[in-house]
């Protein structure tokens, strides 16, 4: 095949053809170039299935969609702390992808767990901005090693589904750059994505669409980023201003009306050829990208694809509680209660949707198991929230004739979508007052939990274990099996800090906005960042998660005591397995600024290691940091900034289980702008190198007198030193005349010496 050079075909296009490329064919397609024998290229919904609609197109997941596999979703996928769990999903959807002539998967999504209220927080991966960035790199960087492209979305700050498509999303700089751009960034210089969608919403009331700065400025100049920008389905406002903004293509297209406007504004001058030239060329890129990457052969053979998903679900759940309920033996008399052992929720409901042949309940990968003893009861009905006195008495008698009782209970479809935002964090009230009836009559009572976000469970006191399978895909029920009885060993860890109740999460005041416009007041505390700053107690901390066996911390090293941001810093340490059974450990590496002027997180998750160990077994785990680990987003320079003092580094099993730690000195290199006048504060001098060696001075020169102020200080008490030091710092700079340390004449040449250039 001959490579096609995108800009040899835009010389040859017409102004009409030229205006054609900016909007799709139809609902799935791009405009194809005839005259240069390109196709159309078709895009479909993902990311934890493909779903590839034929027929008639819509981007809510109601229209028939092909048969085909479903993955774990984003929430499920995040808890596995695993980055080769992502590249085996990524891998996979290319193949199938080929396989169906699919030249774009659109996802994953990378938006942020601001509120547990959002109704698409199943389809996003974390709270955490590091995380998300690091497993939808591996996930983009595999998904285009086999030739799809990926698509990552919704940019940006698209954290809630009530007024989604015309909101505006109000935040600061800082917030706006250490919460919900990073994930994207990471995306674009690791993954090397060839496409983002922009959002429906506006940030600081510009639309994402016509947003100038986020998607050119930020995006390409800043990031390097050299795809294209698609909307989210219908997220297009005014044409002209979108492609002045950056943004290359509109979906859904085959109805004219953007291809009108663009006409408009070229003929109005308000656009020039010139203009949409340059956002036609990545189009064209793409499209040709498509053509070169197409096999013409592929197969795909989805009983295997079937098998992964069951071995991604195993990889991804979470043990929250374990009082020695679980793994189940064999034969001991199980009571499996609640519909979702019959019929599991595997998947969210929306755009993501996937058209599966056949689910694996649990109770299907058990039937026929020679020596294990399960009995069912139904206990509730999915579609209500009443609870059903036949069905709870039924459970509760087979409850009582049982060694131990399994729950499979969780969100219905009805309560988590795509679509609407959720209006608290609670069950269903029959599966509540199930549990509590089955924990009444039965000690061993454990919980399996179906769902794509976080919960409030005011029975986890009573349950002896608590397993969250989240949304596992078609094959949960095998999954889940496996781990019930100890076939597998839970690793997964939580993505998301799981609070005690609704009213305890940061954003509460202030979701889901007033008339469209939400601000985001919590600022960059959002998610474990707010709750370990307030030291509130949660139900289950980020990162938390149990296993069968047992892991010990050791021998932290880092390679060095001292750095400059200029640097990096290696850390190792050692993990053992030191219970019975093979298991694997998510580390998690946490960077703590002891003293900063400037409000920042207690923790920041700034690395994460998957360590697969066998009993007895031990192995070193390696990181590596560089600035960025360390930096807060200043506004002033606006980049990155490395405050001078000390860090302590973390190596923790979880943000509220820390077992390792060590301190670093680090030297920022880069000094923020500051002026200096009479009245600024004698501690402001900290901010700066030469304010700092000043003050030094200056405290040298106090010694001299320390002596003669000694039994002033005893007679005013405990504390008058500290006292006296805080009310010194606190003094403005022209006070040292005053105290007859200097002279005025002496501070006046102070101040102008710190602000020379």
């Amino acid at each position: 095949m001959v490579k096609k050079e995108p800009k040899k075909i835009l010389e040859m296009l017409t102004l009409e053809e030229k205006i054609a490329l900016c909007s799709g064919h139809d609902f799935w397609h791009t405009e194809g170039v005839e005259k240069a024998g390109l196709a159309p290229v078709m895009m479909c919904d993902g990311p934890h299935g493909l779903r590839k609609q034929e027929g008639q197109g819509d981007h809510l997941g109601i229209n028939d969609s092909i048969s085909t596999v479903c993955y774990p979703s984003a929430s499920a996928l995040a808890a596995s702390f695993d980055t080769e769990v992502l590249k085996a999903l990524g891998e996979a959807l290319g193949e199938e992808c080929q396989a169906e002539q699919v030249g774009m998967l659109l996802g994953p999504g990378l938006n942020m767990k601001r509120s547990p209220l959002c109704g698409r927080n199943f389809e996003y991966f974390s709270e955490d901005p590091y995380l998300a960035g690091k497993l939808a790199a591996e996930y983009v960087r595999s998904l285009q090693g086999k030739g799809i492209s990926a698509c990552v979305k919704h940019f940006a700050a698209n954290n809630q589904e009530t007024q989604r498509m015309s909101g505006s999303s109000n935040m600061d700089e800082r917030t706006l750059r250490e919460i919900y751009l990073p994930a994207f960034e990471m995306a674009v210089k690791e993954g090397k994505t060839r496409s983002v969608m922009c959002a429906y919403n506006a940030i600081n009331g510009v639309f994402c669409s016509e947003n100038k700065k986020l998607l050119t400025d930020i995006l390409r100049e800043e990031w390097g980023f050299e795809g294209f920008v698609v909307t989210d389905w219908g997220a297009a406002k005014d044409a002209a201003k979108g492609v002045k903004a950056g943004l290359n293509l509109v979906m859904p297209g085959g109805y004219g009306a953007h291809e009108e406007a663009l006409k408009k504004a070229l003929e109005s001058g308000e656009l020039t050829e010139k203009e949409l030239d340059a956002v036609i060329l990545d189009i064209l890129q793409f499209i040709c990208d498509a053509a070169e990457n197409q096999r013409l052969e592929a197969s795909i053979d989805r009983k295997e694809c079937a098998k992964l998903s069951g071995e991604l679900a195993a990889q991804c759940a979470v043990l929250l509680k374990n009082d020695g309920a679980l793994p189940l033996k064999k034969e001991a008399r199980a009571a499996f209660i609640g519909a979702f052992a019959e019929k599991p929720r595997y998947q969210g409901s929306g755009s993501s949707h996937i058209n599966v042949a056949e689910v694996t309940s649990v109770l299907d990968a058990l039937h026929g198991q020679e020596g294990v003893s399960v009995s069912y009861a139904k206990g509730f009905e999915p579609r209500e929230t009443k609870p059903d006195a036949t069905l709870m008495e039924e459970a509760v008698e087979l409850a009582k004739k049982a060694d131990v009782a399994v729950i499979f209970a969780g969100l219905p479809d009805s309560f988590e979508s795509e679509g609407f935002d959720r209006k608290h964090l609670d069950l269903p009230e029959n599966q509540n007052a199930l549990i509590e009836a089955v924990c009444r009559v039965q000690e061993q009572v454990v919980v399996v939990l179906h769902g794509g976000a976080t919960m409030c469970l005011p029975w986890a006191d009573k349950a002896k274990a608590i397993l969250c399978m989240y949304l596992g895909g078609q094959e949960v029920g095998r999954a889940a099996a496996e781990l019930l009885y100890g076939e597998k060993n839970p690793c997964g860890k939580l993505a998301e800090t799981w609070p005690l109740k609704l009213e305890d999460n940061p954003s509460y005041l202030n979701f889901p906005g007033v008339d469209g416009s939400v601000n985001y007041r919590e600022d960059v505390y959002i998610g474990y960042r707010y709750y370990d700053k307030k030291k509130m107690e949660v139900r289950f901390p980020f990162g938390h998660g149990l296993s069968y066996t047992t892991f010990a911390y050791r021998d932290l090293k880092l390679e060095k005591a001292s750095m400059t941001d200029q640097e990096t810093l290696r850390v190792s340490c050692k993990v053992k397995n030191t219970g019975s059974r093979a298991g694997k450990e998510a580390v998690q590496l946490y960077v703590r600024d002891v003293e900063s002027t400037v409000g920042r997180p207690v923790r920041e998750l700034k690395g994460f290691a998957k360590v697969d160990l066998e009993p007895g077994e031990e192995k070193a785990v390696s990181f590596t940091l560089d600035k960025r680990s360390f930096a807060y987003y200043e506004t002033q320079i606006s980049d990155w900034f490395v405050e001078s003092g000390e860090f302590v580094i973390e190596i923790g099993a979880s943000s509220r289980d820390i077992r390792l730690s060590q301190s670093v000195q680090v030297e920022g290199t880069v000094e923020l702008p500051c002026f200096y006048s009479m009245q600024s504060p004698i501690g402001s001098l900290r901010k700066t190198a030469r304010g700092r060696k000043v003050l030094e001075q200056i405290m040298a020169a106090g010694e001299d007198r320390k002596a003669e102020q000694e039994s002033q200080m005893e007679a005013l008490g405990e504390g008058a030193e500290q006292m006296q030091q805080a009310m010194f710092l606190e003094m403005p700079l022209g006070a040292l005349a005053g105290f007859g340390s200097l002279s005025m004449e002496q501070v006046e040449e102070i101040v102008r010496m710190l602000n020379e250039n």
